[in-house]
């Protein structure tokens, strides 16, 4: 398991000087988080990689901007849209790949009165084989309010994809849903693929790492037992940090306790 920063932490910093800012304080994984379609663009997307490779970074994931218009364009009753939808995330799959990006991470939609469970399971396999068709992987994220905020329609979404399915957890997500990241752990098992790590507190559900409760060594022991093999991405909001400073003095301290034995 590496352990590593997403260049959201910064929002709303720029993509490109997010991830410089990540580069030069020697991080070496990273998640890429897109906030416009311009930054789709070859030349744009040509920046990003000149940093990777400048400094020899690894990016897990990629995060599409349209996160929050998923439900819009993706999960409605309008063809039209959700073929535009899937157009985009055919660009993000070949943006994956010039970048070196196994994943792509899905808000995905909230709920609504045009899909059921099931019809919303067999829409997200139908973009997750155009993704995998372009050479990268979709997971689906635990995000609260979504319909794949809630812990049982997750392990639904399991038991329907089977051995295509995939998720990306987040803790603090766990914590805003109701439910425990342990618990999530154990439910998903192997098909989780992907972590956001965060710490929180009975007051903030969205802290630095290290600097709240929240028990990283038995959650990373845990997350061993079930099979876990992918990495450990810092994802945390703006106000969580005062300074960069703040922020890879965390990286530091949880990197050097569990990098080399999570």
């Amino acid at each position: 398991m590496k352990i590593g920063v997403s260049t959201s932490c910064f929002y709303p910093l720029e993509t490109e000087k997010s991830l410089l800012s990540v580069a030069r304080a020697g991080v070496k994984t990273t998640e890429i988080f897109f906030n416009a379609n311009c930054e789709l663009e070859p030349g744009f997307v040509r920046v990003l990689k000149e940093i990777i490779d400048e400094y020899g970074i690894t990016v897990t994931s990629i995060h599409p901007t349209m996160s929050l218009a998923e439900s819009f364009m993706l999960f409605s009753a309008y063809e039209r849209r959700y073929e535009e939808g899937i157009s985009q995330y055919k660009r993000y799959a070949e943006i994956a790949g010039e970048l070196g990006a196994k994943y792509i991470i899905m808000h995905g939609g909230k709920p609504n009165k045009v899909l059921d469970n099931e019809g919303y399971f067999s829409r997200f396999a139908k973009i997750a084989q155009t993704v995998r068709e372009n050479g990268a992987v979709l997971l689906q994220e635990n995000v609260a309010k979504y319909r794949a905020g809630n812990l049982e329609v997750l392990k639904q979404m399991k038991d329907y994809l089977g051995e295509s399915s995939g998720f990306c957890l987040d803790i603090k997500q766990c914590i805003r849903g109701g439910y425990s990241p342990f618990d999530a752990l154990r439910a998903l098992g192997y098909t989780i693929k992907h972590i956001h790590i965060s710490d929180n507190t009975t007051d903030k559900d969205c802290m630095l790492p290290l600097s709240g409760n929240f028990n990283f060594a038995s959650f990373f022991a845990d997350a061993k037992e079930v099979g876990y093999m992918g990495d450990a991405i810092i994802e945390v909001y703006r106000d969580a940090f005062a300074s960069e400073n703040e922020l890879y003095a965390s990286y530091k301290k949880i990197f050097e306790k569990f990098q080399n034995n999570a």
